[in-house]
């Protein structure tokens, strides 16, 4: 379908608005109106009911401005970029990769030069004036700041959620009574300078996220509640390009999958997409080619929806390894390690670090030991073929050179293991999720009057669960309507009161903003209490007591049908 006609549909009932319209827009920036509020909030709040509640992640909110050693240590300053071409003739900037997007299976994949030469080889214009194309170049995404006057710090808007979970690893592990796996989830926004985002809220500037960080056990990536979905059906396209629908455990156990916790909450964001409403026929998970994986992800799957635009990422579910906390700890003097104690001592032979300290005397001086200290205490694997390694102390950087230090095998008995948890993670896009939503509800028919056009939203995501609708806005029906919408209201549920036009076009305007049901007072309410209640999806209605009202509209918002109003 257009995707123009979800837009204008919500910009017409208040779901979304162009960012600034008034002084001419803002490319990638939209405000949400009134019902795109409600929307995107229930769908938050149902993700949060799965993470938190049954899942048991602690949730975290964090400041939307980092400093520079951030995004240094994430790696977020050398790799978060993606390439731009420039007409010569108008000026026009172009994502380089979406202009090759019918050239090539997957041109993310591809570096400047491979990228170039396509686009050359194709004979690629701009598509505003025809005029010619440079060659693209790397364009960092990052927002950049000064933070605070005189000697100001360099700072960036977050990219992502995912850097504030990390850096408060340790406190989430001790909340979580220094047991693993403990999770962490951050709702909130992020911010990226995209180099030309054209397709609605499928690329924005500044987005919204609902992210779950969950820290495991390298050496243990099973999940105890696998065995409960392991029979659950999902349709993969692994990086070989086949697509196959395979059930959890056949997946795990081929390892088309990396492991339980991934395959789980790969499900759990399936069921997630199902739950608020989009079509699980028109779903599917792709995986990452080794070519465009992210820097940090050792395996990544994206749940992806067919919508106007194409295949649609959503949510990214990946396995980070070891890369962020080794790279925090790394860049910093924290320890965001785990410990695991065993039941009783062991003798094992393992890594350690062994510093030559004639040589870092001679570079350190007066600061070797701390230095020194500093580097033991640092993870192996993040020191091991490295030219050299930077050292945190007491706020000053130390570069420290390989031929300060020794990676070697020692035996020695022991009470525990210090490792570095790795990082199960599910990154979920709201505005995505929000538009992909609308998109799969929304339903055109034709009547005599022109096209009626429905969003079929499931209840639990609707920003309206009730329309009240006196017949007439006089004779007493508007008092009773009225105390009909109080108590939805003091129900917790947001129901909208109407008495403008017919009842035909109060339900085509209910109809178009996707609210479940709609409830009609009329003059029998006077003589006998009861209501008309119409269901949006089968047009059907049914009278019903006053007094059952909340009862009703609770019933029909959870999908039961009109059959489950029987007595009420």
């Amino acid at each position: 379908m257009d995707p123009q006609d979800v837009l204008s549909l919500c910009k017409r009932r208040g779901f979304l608005w162009p960012s600034y319209d008034i002084y001419g827009g803002m490319a990638g920036m939209y405000d949400f109106g009134p019902l795109g509020v409600a929307l995107k909030n229930n769908i938050e709040n149902h993700w949060r009911w799965l993470y938190v509640l049954q899942e048991g992640f602690l949730e975290l909110s964090c400041p939307l401005v980092a400093p520079e050693p951030v995004f240094k240590a994430s790696g977020h300053l050398d790799t978060f970029s993606d390439m731009y071409v420039e007409c010569t003739k108008c000026g026009e900037t172009y994502r380089a990769d979406h202009l090759a997007k019918d050239l090539h299976e997957n041109p993310a994949t591809l570096n400047e030069e491979q990228l170039g030469g396509l686009l050359r080889a194709k004979e690629v214009k701009c598509p505003s004036c025809k005029g010619d194309l440079t060659e693209p170049r790397r364009f960092n995404l990052m927002f950049k700041t000064m933070v605070g006057a005189g000697k100001a710090k360099a700072g960036y808007l977050r990219p992502e959620t995912a850097q504030g979970m990390f850096v408060n690893f340790q406190q989430v592990y001790r909340l979580g009574r220094e047991r693993l796996p403990v999770g962490a989830v951050q709702v909130g926004k992020a911010f990226r300078n995209e180099i030309s985002p054209r397709q609605g809220l499928i690329r924005l500037r500044e987005f919204h996220q609902m992210e779950a960080e969950l820290f495991v056990d390298p050496e243990d990536k099973t999940w105890p509640r696998f065995g409960s979905v392991k029979g659950e059906k999902l349709v993969l396209v692994a990086n070989t390009g086949e697509a196959k629908e395979l059930t959890l455990e056949q997946a795990v156990r081929d390892k088309v999958i990396a492991n339980e916790v991934l395959a789980y909450f790969m499900w759990l964001t399936h069921r997630f997409a199902a739950d608020i409403g989009l079509d699980p026929a028109r779903m599917r998970f792709r995986q990452h080619e080794r070519t465009e994986m992210a820097h940090y992800a050792s395996d990544c799957w994206d749940l992806e929806a067919e919508l106007g635009y194409g295949w649609i990422e959503l949510v990214g579910v990946a396995d980070r390894g070891c890369y962020d906390l080794s790279a925090h700890i790394g860049h910093s003097d924290a320890d965001l390690t785990a410990f695991e104690r065993f039941e009783e001592p062991k003798e094992v032979e393992q890594e350690a670090v062994k510093v030559r300290f004639d040589v870092m005397g001679k570079m350190f001086k007066g600061e070797t030991k701390a230095v020194a200290e500093a580097l033991s205490k640092m993870p192996v694997d993040s020191l091991k073929r490295r030219k050299e390694v930077a050292v945190q102390v007491g706020g000053k950087s130390y570069s420290v050179p390989s031929e300060c230090f020794d990676v070697c095998m020692r035996r020695e008995k022991v009470t525990g293991r210090k490792f570095v948890p790795h990082v199960i993670e599910p990154s979920y896009g709201v505005d995505r999720i929000v538009y992909a939503v609308m998109e799969h509800a929304f339903s055109r028919s034709k009547k005599e009057d022109g096209d009626y056009v429905t969003l079929r939203l499931k209840g639990l995501v609707a920003p309206y669960k009730a329309g009240v609708f006196p017949l007439m806005a006089k004779d007493g029906l508007d008092d009773i309507a009225s105390g009909v919408h109080a108590s939805l209201s003091a129900a917790g549920m947001h129901a909208y009161l109407d008495d403008a036009g017919s009842i035909g076009r109060r339900y085509a305007r209910m109809d178009e903003v996707g609210t479940p049901c709609c409830i009609t007072v009329d003059y029998q309410s006077k003589d006998d209490g009861t209501v008309t209640i119409r269901d949006r999806d089968s047009s059907e209605q049914r009278r019903i007591k006053k007094e059952n009202v909340v009862l009703a509209v609770t019933r029909l918002v959870s999908g039961a049908g009109l059959k489950a109003l029987e007595g009420l």
